[in-house]
């Protein structure tokens, strides 16, 4: 078994190492040359997202051929569900801790750069997608590579991976993220945590798609927000090293000088693999989940949901994870001597922990008694329960999607029960070797769907 098991972990590490990095980061590139940087258009794609008309002005809903499952914003919802989860906060932490600074820096070119093979991915599976006998949609890269490329088996190995990612990263991973979250404030028993999870998870789930789209389309602006208003609070605290700040990561990215005490990242490729693999892990770009959730959209124009889901790309990693890298550097560089035995994951709650002054001053003039007060450490722990809950949800989701297009509705029961299972087992176990197969899985995923992008890139090029 021992033997197994290092042969996955050297597999693992293997393919997720040069490889994938330049396949990837490759791709990446690639469609933003030959989309003529098609990140230009994310004003647009938010104004897509947020208006009531389309790229011709009329209204959404006029024309008779917009059809789809749900409405573009809440096929984003989903989407930014699933993707925005712990990796935004302790992953980009990590990837400080291991590259330095500079890491803030290469996972946001990252993020660009995943802006236009986001588009790509979602424009052929929007493009691709199969109406059913009910009127409702079914689309993302199995479909495309079954019907399209008719490559079947390239379908099949993405499809079965997906059920494996959503039952280890998608649903185990994040319940023991919710109950280490938990922990960290209370001691609870953790077979409690994963009960309360999996019975919330169920709750959502058997309201199928329609349920999910609409708990996404209010959670994830709410938790966003909550999350994103702790990192501006501890930004304008830190605000007289900001200068600093933003020089050190700047520095750190193209100097093999160390520019803050304590920080492991001293070299220029340990910062460059650092950032770009987070960047490429967190945003999923390329991995061909998101696509999923595109093809469900109330859309007449594959062009403009493309639009619409790559505002994905930049929310996850452009915004959420760079304001998170400020922020942790910021606090780093204002308090040095805090952080000097810190472990990776426990860099984001140092720098949260700097709010504990500032909620006591807003308690006390809102003449809230002390009992009732907060400190920081638990304004992060809140949302990294909230945004680990979110992924649980989310990625359900694409697990349904891939279950579907193997076994049709009739797997969807087996599915949830496994997956509910999942939830409450992630909440009690050591999950070293699922994190381990969820990467491989990954790989699964992402290897057929690049090969179906660059098969398909003309099309993608011709009709823009």
């Amino acid at each position: 078994m021992s033997c197994i098991i290092d042969i996955i972990q050297s597999l693992q590490k293997f393919l997720w190492s040069l490889p994938m990095l330049v396949i990837l980061l490759g791709t990446h590139i690639y469609f933003t040359v030959r989309l003529h940087v098609i990140q230009r258009k994310i004003p647009q794609g938010i104004r897509l997202r947020i208006s009531d008309r389309d790229e011709a002005g009329s209204r959404k809903g006029e024309k008779a051929g917009r059809e789809g499952n749900v409405s573009p914003f809440s096929a984003l919802a989903t989407s930014l569900a699933a993707t925005i989860g712990t990796g935004n906060i302790v992953g980009i932490s990590t990837a400080v801790a291991i590259g330095g600074p500079g890491a803030v820096f290469w996972c946001w070119i990252t993020g660009v750069l995943g802006i236009a093979t986001c588009y790509a991915e979602c424009y052929l599976s929007v493009r691709f997608r199969m109406k059913q006998e009910d009127g409702t949609f079914r689309g993302g890269p199995m479909y495309v590579m079954e019907h399209v490329l008719h490559q079947k088996s390239a379908a099949v190995l993405f499809a079965f991976s997906v059920i494996l990612v959503s039952l280890g990263m998608g649903s185990s991973v994040q319940s023991h993220s919710i109950a280490a979250a938990v922990l960290e404030q209370k001691a609870v028993s953790p077979q409690l945590i994963g009960l309360a999870a999996a019975a919330l998870t169920g709750i959502v789930i058997v309201g199928g798609a329609g349920q999910i789209a609409k708990i996404c389309t209010w959670l994830v602006p709410f938790m966003s927000i909550f999350y994103l208003g702790g990192c501006f609070l501890l930004i304008w605290l830190n605000r007289g090293v900001l200068p600093e700040t933003l020089l050190a990561i700047l520095q750190s990215a193209f100097s093999s000088r160390s520019v803050i005490g304590g920080a492991a990242g001293t070299a220029v490729m340990t910062g460059i693999r650092a950032g770009i693999s987070r960047g490429l892990f967190t945003n999923e770009a390329g991995l061909g989940s998101i696509p999923m959730a595109a093809a469900a959209a109330r859309t007449d124009s594959p062009r403009q949901q493309g639009l619409v889901s790559m505002t994905g790309t930049f929310w996850d990693t452009v915004v959420m994870c760079a304001i998170t890298g400020i922020a942790v550097v910021s606090s780093m560089l204002k308090s040095p001597e805090i952080f000097k035995t810190a472990s990776p994951d426990q860099l984001c709650f140092l720098a949260f922990s700097q709010l504990d002054g500032v909620f006591r001053d807003v308690f006390s003039a809102l003449r809230i008694p002390g009992s009732l007060s907060v400190d920081g450490s638990l304004v992060l722990s809140a949302a990294l329960v909230l945004f680990a809950f979110a992924t649980i949800i989310g990625w359900n989701f694409y697990g349904e999607c891939a279950v579907r297009y193997l076994w049709g509705e009739k797997g969807l029961r087996q599915y949830h029960v496994l997956y509910i299972l999942a939830v409450y087992l992630g909440a009690v176990l050591s999950l070293d070797l699922v994190w381990t197969l969820s990467d491989l899985f990954n790989s699964f995923m992402a290897l057929p769907n690049l090969l179906c992008l660059w098969m398909l890139r003309r099309v993608v090029i011709k009709n823009q």
